[in-house]
């Protein structure tokens, strides 16, 4: 397994961790197979109320789609694959509250998770970024969803610059990214905390508050993401050239 969860049935509230920790966090096919059952196994225990997603270790929340992952694809211009289309929780139709709790980095196929939480509680070592562009991939899925938490210009910033700069836990503040940042080690303290108040309060309200919130972005996402499979085929480079680049790249860069 790799994937824990952990239940309190006083306080109503659980937490998922993604548990790669050797692996940076990062998702294989596996993994996300264990989060869309995760979600889909809470959407019917009515003993859990709120729920903290987390990652394992000090140095990422998660780093997305693992390297050595394979994917197959469809021939057909028409149709891709995407093997993290269904490991955030409103994809398996759960409107419990969901608070990320981010350790380290998160990056690429991490905003899947993001975009579908309720808020984001980070430690001040956290870090966000895109290495999409850098390797010849185009943000298609990652930006649409992070579109919703961010300012245009600082998710576009975020893609286009690539492994080139990463975002602050203070700048992911500043721009509502991010909605506390915590002392060293504390998000996920604090998000279980923050986890434990909304668990008290009545259920009905709180789900029918996430699916308001929800439903205010809804239509412009779906709509969005209707052109993503298209931009991805026409956008990225074979994969033999996507290796090539990431085994040439140097880990540099800036923090703003």
């Amino acid at each position: 397994m790799s994937l824990s969860l952990s239940a309190d049935k006083d306080t109503g509230v659980a937490v998922v961790t993604l548990d790669r920790p050797r692996k940076l966090n990062a998702l294989d096919l596996a993994t996300a197979g264990e989060l869309a059952a995760t979600w889909r196994e809470l959407r019917f225990d009515d003993t859990v109320r709120a729920i903290v997603l987390t990652g394992a270790g000090p140095r990422a929340f998660c780093t997305g789609l693992d390297r050595d992952a394979t994917v197959p694809q469809p021939g057909s211009p028409y149709m891709v694959d995407d093997p993290l289309e269904r490991i955030g929780p409103k994809a398996n139709d759960l409107w419990k509250p969901v608070i990320a709790a981010v350790n380290g980095m998160a990056c690429g196929g991490a905003f899947y998770l993001l975009a579908e939480s309720e808020f984001l509680v980070a430690d001040p070592g956290a870090t966000f970024f895109d290495p999409h562009t850098t390797y010849g991939m185009v943000s298609a899925y990652e930006s649409m969803g992070m579109a919703q938490r961010m300012p245009y210009g600082e998710i576009a910033r975020m893609a286009l610059m690539g492994t080139a700069e990463r975002v602050s836990a203070a700048r992911a503040y500043e721009i509502g990214l991010v909605s506390e940042v915590t002392e060293p080690g504390g998000s996920l303290a604090a998000s279980v905390e923050r986890a434990r108040v909304i668990a008290s309060y009545p259920p009905e309200g709180v789900q029918g508050t996430v699916r308001a919130v929800w439903a205010a972005k809804e239509a412009a996402r779906a709509h969005a993401l209707a052109f993503a499979p298209h931009l991805v085929r026409l956008g990225n480079l074979p994969g033999d050239r996507q290796a090539e680049l990431f085994a040439a790249r140097t880990p540099d860069f800036r923090l703003r």
